[in-house]
Protein backbone atom coordinates (compact mmCIF):
# COMPACT_ATOMS: atom_id res chain seq x y z
CA UNK A 1 0.00 0.00 0.00
CA UNK A 2 1.25 3.30 -1.01
CA UNK A 3 2.28 5.36 2.15
CA UNK A 4 0.29 8.56 1.93
CA UNK A 5 1.34 11.97 3.98
CA UNK A 6 -0.51 14.80 5.03
CA UNK A 7 0.35 17.52 3.38
CA UNK A 8 -1.62 20.11 5.34
CA UNK A 9 -4.73 19.59 7.32
CA UNK A 10 -7.55 18.03 5.56
CA UNK A 11 -4.95 17.64 2.76
CA UNK A 12 -3.15 14.18 2.02
CA UNK A 13 -1.15 13.57 -0.85
CA UNK A 14 0.76 10.47 -2.14
CA UNK A 15 2.95 9.48 -4.75
CA UNK A 16 3.62 12.83 -6.04
CA UNK A 17 6.58 15.23 -3.54
CA UNK A 18 4.48 18.80 -3.63
CA UNK A 19 4.70 21.61 -4.49
CA UNK A 20 3.98 21.61 -8.20
CA UNK A 21 3.62 24.00 -10.62
CA UNK A 22 0.44 24.29 -12.05
CA UNK A 23 1.92 25.72 -15.21
CA UNK A 24 3.77 22.55 -15.96
CA UNK A 25 0.02 21.30 -16.61
CA UNK A 26 -1.87 21.80 -19.87
CA UNK A 27 -5.51 20.51 -19.29
CA UNK A 28 -7.51 20.30 -16.18
CA UNK A 29 -10.82 18.09 -16.28
CA UNK A 30 -13.33 18.51 -13.23
CA UNK A 31 -17.06 16.16 -12.68
CA UNK A 32 -19.67 18.18 -12.10
CA UNK A 33 -22.04 16.70 -9.09
CA UNK A 34 -20.33 17.04 -5.86
CA UNK A 35 -17.42 18.23 -7.44
CA UNK A 36 -17.52 21.45 -8.34
CA UNK A 37 -21.62 22.13 -6.99
CA UNK A 38 -22.98 21.04 -4.30
CA UNK A 39 -25.18 18.55 -5.21
CA UNK A 40 -26.30 15.33 -6.64
CA UNK A 41 -28.90 16.43 -9.99
CA UNK A 42 -30.72 13.82 -10.21
CA UNK A 43 -31.41 13.06 -6.80
CA UNK A 44 -32.96 16.85 -6.49
CA UNK A 45 -34.62 15.89 -9.42
CA UNK A 46 -36.47 13.00 -8.10
CA UNK A 47 -37.31 15.23 -4.97
CA UNK A 48 -40.21 16.35 -7.50
CA UNK A 49 -41.22 12.74 -8.28
CA UNK A 50 -41.46 12.11 -3.95
CA UNK A 51 -38.16 9.03 -5.22
CA UNK A 52 -35.70 11.24 -4.14
CA UNK A 53 -34.34 8.17 -1.36
CA UNK A 54 -34.79 5.53 -4.18
CA UNK A 55 -33.14 7.20 -6.78
CA UNK A 56 -30.59 8.60 -4.04
CA UNK A 57 -29.36 5.19 -2.81
CA UNK A 58 -29.00 3.87 -6.52
CA UNK A 59 -26.59 7.24 -6.58
CA UNK A 60 -24.47 6.55 -3.56
CA UNK A 61 -24.24 2.72 -4.95
CA UNK A 62 -22.50 4.02 -8.18
CA UNK A 63 -20.57 6.60 -6.65
CA UNK A 64 -19.15 3.88 -4.12
CA UNK A 65 -18.38 1.59 -7.04
CA UNK A 66 -20.49 -0.80 -5.43
CA UNK A 67 -22.68 -0.69 -8.51
CA UNK A 68 -20.33 -1.20 -10.89
CA UNK A 69 -22.43 -0.73 -14.47
CA UNK A 70 -22.55 3.40 -14.34
CA UNK A 71 -24.79 3.16 -17.32
CA UNK A 72 -27.74 0.84 -16.20
CA UNK A 73 -27.65 2.36 -12.75
CA UNK A 74 -28.08 6.04 -14.51
CA UNK A 75 -31.16 4.85 -16.99
CA UNK A 76 -32.41 3.17 -13.61
CA UNK A 77 -32.60 6.67 -12.36
CA UNK A 78 -33.15 8.91 -14.79
CA UNK A 79 -36.49 6.14 -15.98
CA UNK A 80 -38.34 6.95 -12.41
CA UNK A 81 -38.17 10.56 -13.47
CA UNK A 82 -40.36 10.32 -15.73
CA UNK A 83 -43.37 12.84 -15.47
CA UNK A 84 -41.23 15.73 -13.77
CA UNK A 85 -41.86 19.05 -14.98
CA UNK A 86 -38.81 21.04 -16.48
CA UNK A 87 -39.88 23.89 -14.24
CA UNK A 88 -38.90 21.67 -11.01
CA UNK A 89 -35.34 21.48 -12.79
CA UNK A 90 -35.39 25.65 -13.32
CA UNK A 91 -36.06 25.35 -9.43
CA UNK A 92 -33.56 23.08 -8.69
CA UNK A 93 -31.15 24.97 -10.64
CA UNK A 94 -32.05 28.61 -8.51
CA UNK A 95 -32.93 27.15 -5.20
CA UNK A 96 -30.44 24.10 -4.60
CA UNK A 97 -27.71 24.22 -6.92
CA UNK A 98 -24.61 26.11 -5.61
CA UNK A 99 -20.96 26.17 -6.86
CA UNK A 100 -18.96 24.14 -4.18
CA UNK A 101 -16.20 26.47 -2.26
CA UNK A 102 -13.29 27.44 -4.35
CA UNK A 103 -14.41 26.35 -7.48
CA UNK A 104 -14.36 29.54 -9.58
CA UNK A 105 -11.03 30.37 -8.26
CA UNK A 106 -9.38 27.19 -9.07
CA UNK A 107 -11.14 27.65 -12.34
CA UNK A 108 -9.67 31.35 -12.48
CA UNK A 109 -6.18 30.42 -11.72
CA UNK A 110 -5.91 27.82 -13.89
CA UNK A 111 -7.11 29.75 -16.51
CA UNK A 112 -4.70 32.36 -16.18
CA UNK A 113 -2.08 29.27 -15.87
CA UNK A 114 -2.77 28.49 -19.57
CA UNK A 115 -4.61 25.47 -19.28
CA UNK A 116 -7.60 24.02 -20.70
CA UNK A 117 -10.79 23.28 -18.86
CA UNK A 118 -13.01 20.83 -19.39
CA UNK A 119 -16.27 19.51 -17.58
CA UNK A 120 -17.09 16.10 -17.89
CA UNK A 121 -19.29 14.63 -16.22
CA UNK A 122 -22.32 11.81 -15.36
CA UNK A 123 -24.99 14.40 -14.67
CA UNK A 124 -27.22 16.21 -17.32
CA UNK A 125 -26.67 19.09 -19.79
CA UNK A 126 -29.74 20.97 -18.45
CA UNK A 127 -27.22 22.02 -15.35
CA UNK A 128 -23.79 21.39 -17.13
CA UNK A 129 -24.21 24.18 -19.41
CA UNK A 130 -25.09 26.49 -16.53
CA UNK A 131 -22.01 25.99 -14.61
CA UNK A 132 -19.79 25.45 -17.87
CA UNK A 133 -20.87 29.58 -17.97
CA UNK A 134 -21.29 30.33 -14.75
CA UNK A 135 -17.60 29.14 -13.89
CA UNK A 136 -15.70 29.96 -17.75
CA UNK A 137 -14.79 26.51 -18.58
CA UNK A 138 -14.50 25.97 -21.97
CA UNK A 139 -15.37 22.46 -22.85
CA UNK A 140 -18.39 20.46 -21.62
CA UNK A 141 -19.45 16.88 -22.20
CA UNK A 142 -22.70 15.06 -20.31
CA UNK A 143 -25.78 13.23 -20.74
CA UNK A 144 -28.77 14.95 -22.50
CA UNK A 145 -32.65 14.44 -20.82
CA UNK A 146 -35.37 14.05 -23.78
CA UNK A 147 -37.97 16.11 -22.89
CA UNK A 148 -41.40 16.30 -24.48
CA UNK A 149 -44.16 18.55 -23.62
CA UNK A 150 -42.58 20.29 -21.20
CA UNK A 151 -41.96 17.07 -18.70
CA UNK A 152 -39.39 14.62 -18.84
CA UNK A 153 -39.64 11.29 -20.93
CA UNK A 154 -37.57 8.61 -18.40
CA UNK A 155 -35.10 8.88 -21.38
CA UNK A 156 -31.86 10.20 -22.24
CA UNK A 157 -31.02 11.15 -25.61
CA UNK A 158 -28.01 10.05 -27.66
CA UNK A 159 -25.46 12.74 -28.88
CA UNK A 160 -22.73 12.43 -31.47
CA UNK A 161 -19.87 10.99 -29.12
CA UNK A 162 -22.78 8.26 -27.62
CA UNK A 163 -24.89 7.37 -25.79
CA UNK A 164 -24.29 7.80 -21.92
CA UNK A 165 -20.92 9.51 -20.59
CA UNK A 166 -20.16 7.05 -17.89
CA UNK A 167 -16.23 6.66 -16.56
CA UNK A 168 -14.84 5.26 -19.66
CA UNK A 169 -16.22 8.59 -21.49
CA UNK A 170 -14.78 10.74 -19.15
CA UNK A 171 -11.15 9.07 -19.67
CA UNK A 172 -12.13 8.77 -23.56
CA UNK A 173 -13.12 12.55 -23.34
CA UNK A 174 -10.13 13.28 -21.70
CA UNK A 175 -7.64 11.31 -23.47
CA UNK A 176 -9.48 12.85 -26.50
CA UNK A 177 -9.33 16.37 -25.97
CA UNK A 178 -5.43 15.69 -25.21
CA UNK A 179 -4.65 14.31 -28.33
CA UNK A 180 -6.84 17.39 -30.18
CA UNK A 181 -3.94 19.93 -27.85
CA UNK A 182 -1.27 18.05 -28.77
CA UNK A 183 -0.30 17.29 -25.40
CA UNK A 184 0.56 14.04 -22.81
CA UNK A 185 -1.85 12.66 -20.76
CA UNK A 186 0.43 13.39 -17.76
CA UNK A 187 0.26 16.79 -18.77
CA UNK A 188 -3.73 16.79 -17.60
CA UNK A 189 -5.27 17.18 -13.95
CA UNK A 190 -8.14 14.78 -13.21
CA UNK A 191 -10.68 16.27 -9.92
CA UNK A 192 -13.73 13.99 -9.00
CA UNK A 193 -15.15 12.52 -6.13
CA UNK A 194 -17.06 9.39 -7.36
CA UNK A 195 -16.47 5.87 -8.64
CA UNK A 196 -16.82 6.93 -12.13
CA UNK A 197 -14.28 9.80 -11.94
CA UNK A 198 -11.38 6.96 -11.59
CA UNK A 199 -10.99 6.30 -15.48
CA UNK A 200 -9.84 9.54 -16.02
CA UNK A 201 -8.93 10.07 -12.41
CA UNK A 202 -6.35 7.24 -13.77
CA UNK A 203 -5.76 8.34 -16.94
CA UNK A 204 -4.34 12.13 -16.09
CA UNK A 205 -0.99 12.97 -14.68
CA UNK A 206 -2.65 14.23 -11.65
CA UNK A 207 -5.74 12.68 -10.00
CA UNK A 208 -7.25 14.93 -7.36
CA UNK A 209 -10.15 13.53 -5.30
CA UNK A 210 -12.37 16.52 -3.39
CA UNK A 211 -14.72 15.35 -0.31
CA UNK A 212 -14.68 11.86 -2.47
CA UNK A 213 -16.06 8.47 -1.20
CA UNK A 214 -13.17 6.46 0.52
CA UNK A 215 -12.24 4.06 -2.69
CA UNK A 216 -11.56 7.38 -4.57
CA UNK A 217 -9.49 9.32 -2.00
CA UNK A 218 -7.11 5.66 -1.31
CA UNK A 219 -6.12 5.99 -5.41
CA UNK A 220 -5.61 9.75 -6.29
CA UNK A 221 -2.50 11.57 -5.69
CA UNK A 222 -4.24 14.71 -3.55
CA UNK A 223 -7.25 14.07 -1.76
CA UNK A 224 -9.09 17.23 -0.32
CA UNK A 225 -10.93 16.24 2.20
CA UNK A 226 -11.60 19.54 4.00
CA UNK A 227 -11.86 23.71 2.68
CA UNK A 228 -12.74 24.12 -1.06
CA UNK A 229 -11.41 23.67 -4.46
CA UNK A 230 -9.11 25.74 -4.51
CA UNK A 231 -6.87 24.09 -1.98
CA UNK A 232 -5.25 22.39 -4.73
CA UNK A 233 -3.55 25.61 -5.20
CA UNK A 234 -1.38 24.37 -2.21
CA UNK A 235 -0.16 21.46 -3.29
CA UNK A 236 -0.03 22.94 -7.12
CA UNK A 237 0.85 26.47 -6.83
CA UNK A 238 0.12 29.21 -9.86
Amino acid sequence: MTHATEFAPGIIVQRITPPLKLSDFKLIAFDMDSTLINIECVDEIADAAGRKAEVAAITEAAMQGVITDYKESLRQRVALLRGVPVSHMEQVLRERMQFNPGAQALVAACRKAGLATLLVSGGFTFFAERVQAGLGIQFSRSNLLEIENGQLTGRMVDQDWGDICDGAEKRRTLLELAALMGIHPSQAIAVGDGANDLPMMEAAGLSVAYRAKPSVRAQAHVAINSGGLDRLLEVVQA
